[in-house]
């Protein structure tokens, strides 16, 4: 099922509240991502910010599952979510 901008949104927002409440992997995406705790607060309503978070947690197979299994989401929603965000612009060839 395709999302929709605002499910998409609403996905990544609950990754970010996951990641947030995770001690171990919060550490490493803030090394990943040169994101600060106020970046946390200040760009939650930016798309490319929720974008970036996606990014991040599809880089691991391993964090799709722990989030998904800790929300109940199907694990392919978050690709597909970051697909939405990410638009034409997330697509890469190479």
């Amino acid at each position: 099922m395709p999302n929709s901008a605002d499910a998409a949104e609403t996905l990544a927002l609950g990754v970010l509240a996951w990641l947030v409440s995770n001690d171990e992997l919060l550490p490493v995406f803030l090394g990943a991502t040169g994101a600060s705790e106020a970046d946390l607060r200040d760009r939650v309503g930016d798309q490319d910010f929720l974008a970036s978070v996606l990014d991040f947690l599809v880089m691991d197979d391993t964090w799709v599952v722990a989030f998904c299994d800790a929300t109940g989401t199907a694990y392919d929603r978050p690709e597909q979510a970051r697909a939405t965000l990410a638009g034409a612009a997330g697509t890469h060839w190479t």
